[in-house]
């Protein structure tokens, strides 16, 4: 039996999304297309929720946007992490990594 894609945990979208863009600049359909391949089909988002919570990350300074062309010669809006978007992954992410290390050790719990 094929295992369902799953939803994003509250939050979860602004590290990943923070995360991609640590590597390279990106719209928000390579976002999402790069969401979908780095988690092998298990993880999808729908753009209700991306274009929103990029419009957040803009807001709190944390990637900048830029119009271009995209691959397809379509007006596009390209994001980049700013520096304090760096900061802010590193927070993050160390706090997603004591989240994990709490859940792991109820799960394990008799």
């Amino acid at each position: 039996m094929a295992e369902s894609k799953l939803d994003l945990l509250a939050g979860t979208l602004d590290l990943i999304v923070l995360k991609l863009l640590r590597g390279a600049p990106a719209n928000g359909w390579d976002l999402a297309q790069s969401i979908q391949l780095v988690s092998k089909g298990t993880l999808d988002v729908n753009y209700g929720s991306l274009y929103p919570a990029l419009r957040r990350l803009e807001a709190q300074g944390w990637i900048k946007g830029r119009w271009g062309t995209s691959e397809n010669n379509r007006r596009a809006r390209f994001y980049d992490l700013t520096a304090s978007g760096a900061k802010q992954l590193d927070t993050e992410r160390r706090e997603w990594e004591r989240f994990q290390h709490a859940l792991t050790l109820i799960l394990q719990a008799d």
